[in-house]
Parts: C-alpha cells; structure tokens; sequence
C-alpha cells in the first residue's frame, strides 16, 4: 500500500479567524465560505476551534447572552487535537475515530499549515481503507438480497410485450419481461 501522508491531501488555506471575533461574525463566515468550523490563528499560532455545533451550544447555554458579545475564543476548547503534516494518513483517520473528530489542524514548527478532513480523506482515496472496503462488501450484499427478493416476487412466463419466456413483472397490469418494461 502506498504511503500517503497529510500533507498530500490536506486543505492547505483553512478558513480561519481572530480569537477575538464575536460569535455571530463567525457564523456569517462560517455561512459565506461554505464550512462548518473555524480556526482561531493569533500570530499564524492556532490558539482555538470552533464549530458550527460550538455556536449552537453558546446560543443555548448563554442564552441570555448576544451572539455578537461572545467571543470565538471563549466557546474553544482549551485542549486541542492537531496533526503533523508528514504522518501517514492512516495515523489522521485513527485519531478521527479515536477522538471521534471529523477534522484535525495541520501543524508544521508551531504553525497553522492546514486543516484535514474526513471529507479530504474519502475524496481522496477511499479505496485504500479497509473498512470502507468493507462496508461497500456489506452493502453489495444487502443489494443484492433486496434483488432476489424482488426477483422471488416475480413470476415466470410469457411477456405479454415480447412473448418471450422471462421473469415478468406486472406493469399496470401487463405481464412484461425487464426488456419490454425499459422500453416503455
């Protein structure tokens, strides 16, 4: 298997933000960049993450409070996970699932140098994870156990399309084989 590492797939400009951006600022960039977290960079340091699931929980707990006097650095959490970008991505996806995050910072000589996702990761290439090798297997077979149970409902005969000797299924009341019922 070859050895791909984080830094071959990882995004390499994060959306970031100041630590000190209120909450409802961050959740218009958030909406405007089409993502679903945020990096808090100080200095091309990352002091704090935040999420969209982080603002919902201010916007619930702090309910008294405005989204807008809440700062992004105050909702982080205090310890975060991160990545080097040279550890193998199997490293990444076993720390994802350990800590059950669906990203992780990219950090190179204590700076910010990207963010990888779950989202990279399968874009990538999904093939080379067994388990999803797996669950493709699982679902292949689930497949094809909902066809034979449909093929057990039908009944074999004579199209009333074709007059050929087929499975037949009932087409508005008309005994076709698969042939006939894709021409209509």
């Amino acid at each position: 298997m070859e050895r791909i590492l984080v830094a071959d797939i990882m995004t390499r400009d994060p959306v970031i933000i100041n630590p000190d951006t209120n909450l409802l600022d961050c959740a218009k960039k958030m909406v405007n960049k089409g993502v679903g977290s945020l990096l808090l960079v100080d200095k091309k340091r990352l002091v704090g993450f935040i999420s969209e699931k982080d603002i919902l929980w201010a916007l619930i707990k702090k309910s008294k409070s405005d989204l807008s006097v809440i700062k992004a650095i105050d909702i982080s959490p205090k310890k975060l996970a991160t990545i080097k970008p040279f550890a193998p991505i199997k490293e990444a996806l076993d720390k994802m699932k350990k800590l059950k995050f669906e990203r992780l910072p990219v950090i190179h000589e204590g700076k910010l140098v990207g963010i990888i996702t779950i989202k990279d990761i399968l874009n990538f290439k999904p093939e080379i994870y067994p388990e999803l090798d797996e669950l493709a297997q699982i679902r292949e077979e689930a497949n094809k156990l909902r066809r034979l149970k449909k093929v057990k409902e039908r009944k074999m005969g004579l199209c009333e399309g074709c007059g050929n000797y087929d499975v037949l299924t009932s087409d508005q009341g008309t005994l076709l084989c698969e042939s006939c019922r894709d021409e209509i």
